[in-house]
């Protein structure tokens, strides 16, 4: 009896002790980006927030930059490029020195919040404005 009870004991406190099974760990790709070859001393993240219905003016960035949308929808154009709409948890690259032509929040109703990784090198003003063309 007294070996049951021991081993009653045994087999329970181990199996409070045993560790909760782990959920098993996914990755999803977001982004590929290639871009030319290029010295990166900082990157800086900031977090950016767009209200309701706003466009960003046509733009440029002397370095890389790389985000995620976090909240909204927005529509993005890079001159020469097709735009796209992108949605929450999308990623998106702007490249040095083309122009932005849409960086804009499409939504009616909530704000666009995004967060931007700017891939620099020594450069202080991270985004130039740019004039609009009249056609």
């Amino acid at each position: 009896m007294k070996l049951f009870s021991i081993l009653i004991f045994l087999f329970l406190t181990t199996s409070m002790c045993t560790p909760p099974k782990q959920g098993k760990i996914t990755r999803k790709t977001l982004l590929d980006v290639s871009f030319p070859q290029r010295n990166v001393s900082l990157i800086k993240i900031v977090e950016v927030e767009l209200p309701v219905g706003q466009k960003a003016p046509i733009h440029q960035h002397p370095c890389p930059v790389l985000g995620q949308i976090i909240s909204g929808t927005c529509l993005m154009e890079v001159e020469g490029e097709e735009s796209r709409v992108l949605q929450a948890g999308e990623a998106f690259y702007e490249p040095a020195g083309r122009p932005i032509i849409h960086f804009d929040n499409l939504s009616e109703e909530e704000p666009l919040k995004f967060v931007a990784y700017y891939l620099t090198n020594g450069e202080r003003n991270l985004i130039e404005m740019l004039e609009v063309k009249k056609r």
